[in-house]
């Protein structure tokens, strides 16, 4: 598991887990940046399992514009990371990131 948390934000249908819910052993900081007009300037980190990269996988918005200012200090997944919730369906009170690296 990546990341645990029973207080996500659920923005775009993208869950944002609490920076201290992750497991920072797999997270390495990524020069990585997009854009978005309206949530601001994205940061990504690479996830690295049992010595896989998975390139940009999780993303963060250090500064997150006003509009979305509950993103700050949380970070979200995509590129083959699945988001599930206790027993196994994709969203609930406890979210979880489980390991599902793509290539």
């Amino acid at each position: 598991m990546l990341a645990e948390s029973d207080d996500t934000v659920v923005i775009e249908g993208n869950h944002y887990f609490p920076s201290a819910s992750l497991r920072q052993e797999h997270f390495t900081a990524s020069n990585k940046t997009s854009v978005c007009p309206w949530k601001g300037t994205a940061s990504y980190y690479d996830i690295v399992v049992d010595g896989e990269t998975n390139e940009g996988a999780a993303w963060f918005y250090p500064e997150p514009s006003a509009a979305p200012a509950a993103l700050a200090g949380r970070v979200a997944f995509w590129r083959g990371v699945q988001v599930e919730a206790d027993g196994g369906q994709a969203e609930g009170p406890m979210a979880k990131v489980r390991r599902r690296l793509s290539r």
